[in-house]
């Protein structure tokens, strides 16, 4: 902190002018009972592109690898992992850290669903309540030996993304978008943010990005013709994957049997992530 802030915490603050933030903040210390080898995000730059259902979908994908997964839902206001898997009631504690909750095939879960009374009350907090919830999932929940904990984040790129990233090791970002026209502003906002805080971008998955009609067999294109792999090209990025709109896996995270999600067609992306 600089002396003249006042202030005693440096993660929430933007203010790059600040001597305090020259050169990188110290990043927090995982819980004692963690050891996670890769700590990945699933970003977005703006909501209803079906990032947490990818991000399930690379969780399977990692875990019929025989990886070891867990996701930790950093959408605090809106989470959504937790029903998606089916997983209900508080998550219990050893009386020294939290202990993520399991989905009925071993993927380990942690959401703020999982510690409310009532998982529909809704979480009505400030920015940096909310950050500091998020380093709390890090902090004190014991996730045990994973070879991944992916982070679902919220949409955009305001507080949370900012101290997440600039609090938790984080490896590297997937990001996800759909072909509408303004992806490649809502991509370069994502990859903006991702070379402020140096922080590799190891794909882009393009959600939604067409659909198979199951009576004609044509190929349509709801939400506009793919531009994806010229903004990938834009901004330098190798690796990408473009979703079909598939009703079945809408039903499957509705009826919390995520589960049974696969995740074989990010196979370039999970491979990054081995």
């Amino acid at each position: 902190m600089s002396e003249e802030c006042g202030k005693s915490d440096c993660s929430g603050c933007s203010e790059s002018g600040c001597a305090a933030r020259r050169g990188p903040l110290p990043k927090d210390a995982p819980n004692a009972g963690s050891q996670v080898k890769r700590l990945i995000a699933v970003i977005s730059g703006k909501g209803g592109v079906g990032k947490s259902q990818v991000t399930a979908l690379l969780a399977n994908a990692l875990r019929s690898e025989g990886k070891r997964v867990g996701i930790l839902d950093a959408d605090i206001t809106g989470p959504s992992v937790a029903r998606m898997y089916g997983v209900h009631g508080q998550a219990e504690s050893d009386g020294t850290s939290v202990l993520p909750s399991e989905s009925s095939a071993g993927l380990k879960l942690m959401s703020i669903n999982l510690l409310l009374e009532n998982e529909e009350d809704p979480v009505v907090w400030r920015g940096p309540i909310l950050s500091s919830t998020v380093r709390q999932f890090w902090t004190e929940v014991a996730w045990g030996e994973l070879d991944c904990l992916l982070l679902d984040m919220p949409p955009g790129t305001g507080d949370v993304p900012l101290t997440v990233f600039q609090s938790l090791p984080v490896d590297g970002l997937v990001v996800v978008t759909s072909p509408q026209e303004l992806v490649e502003m809502v991509v370069a906002k994502a990859v903006h943010m991702a070379q402020a805080m140096e922080l590799p971008i190891l794909g882009i998955v393009e959600n939604m990005a067409y659909f198979d009609c199951p009576d004609c067999g044509k190929r349509h294109a709801v939400f506009g013709e793919s531009r994806i792999e010229e903004t990938a090209a834009k901004f330098g990025i190798e690796h990408v994957a473009k979703l079909p709109i598939l009703p079945g896996n809408a039903s499957l995270c509705d009826a919390g049997r995520a589960d049974e999600l696969d995740g074989a067609a990010l196979k370039e992306i999970t491979d990054l992530l081995l």
